[in-house]
């Protein structure tokens, strides 16, 4: 079993930054990759960013050249640096763990999810 816990959400006005971050815990050898998926208000939920155990970053590109995802696999923590933020980025950001092919990410486990809220 695979804990995840976000933190580093909140109210930032467009053009700030904020840095999300997710400790995990439990069985984590298995999986070879984590990403972080955000859901919007009345909006499917989408992958915004996701990283192997390898350092192989994939971004969503409504996010490309903003928004930097990193680990600390010595710590167990993924992180989302999130810059020039906009409105429509204001979502509930979740942190998960997964199996990467190369081409899919698939998410095994999820954090309980962390607010972001960028005002205009």
């Amino acid at each position: 079993q695979v804990q995840l816990v976000e933190s580093g959400g909140g109210l930032v006005q467009a053009g700030g930054s904020l840095r999300l971050s997710c400790a995990a815990s439990g069985s984590i050898f298995s999986l070879n990759a984590m990403g972080w998926y955000r859901q919007a208000p009345g909006k499917q939920r989408e992958l915004v960013a996701r990283i192997t155990s390898s350092g192989s970053t994939n971004y969503a590109d409504s996010v490309k050249g903003r928004f930097t995802i990193s680990r600390d696999n010595a710590k167990n923590t993924l992180f989302l640096l999130m810059n020039s933020l906009k409105p429509e980025d204001t979502a509930v950001y979740y942190c998960t763990a997964g199996l990467d092919s190369g081409s899919y990410y698939s998410p095994h486990y999820w954090g309980q999810g962390t607010q972001v809220t960028v005002s205009s």
